[in-house]
């Protein structure tokens, strides 16, 4: 059976010879994650991973702020969120599908945008798509 260090090595996590350990944020996202599922408490999650569990804490408050990008939910089915384009005049919403004859080659110079309640992020037409379903994992949860 392995060893709490050897464990946390395989996943990438560099542990010093004073015993210190930096955690790659991707490593660091997934503990979040499993501390946030349903039942779960900060101390016993913390303690699997050989945690303090105010370093736990501190690494949820960074993902509330957005300054640590959580992976996507593991579910069994999919999940499709609707997307809808709208011209911000309040005129009925247009569907995301391009028009016949429409420029296909991707370089759109409308902007896209992402809105949550009242606050709207506004990203280049040539953002990448990783890009945009971090920002959307990212704010998936707030209302």
């Amino acid at each position: 059976m392995a060893t709490t260090e050897e464990f946390l090595r395989d996943y990438g996590v560099d542990i010093r010879g004073n015993g210190q350990r930096r955690w790659p944020d991707e490593i660091k996202a997934r503990i979040v994650a499993e501390s946030l599922k349903t039942g779960a408490t900060v101390n016993a999650v913390a303690a699997r991973y050989g945690l303090r569990a105010n370093h736990l804490s501190e690494w949820r408050s960074r993902a509330r702020n957005g300054r640590l990008v959580l992976p996507a939910a593991e579910e069994n089915g999919f999940c499709f969120a609707s997307v809808v384009l709208s011209d911000g005049a309040g005129a009925a919403a247009v569907p995301a599908v391009p028009e016949r004859g429409a420029k296909s080659d991707g370089m759109s110079a409308v902007p896209i945008e992402i809105a949550v309640g009242q606050v709207t992020i506004r990203l280049e037409s040539g953002t990448k798509a990783a890009r945009i379903a971090e920002i959307v994992r990212a704010i998936g949860g707030r209302p």
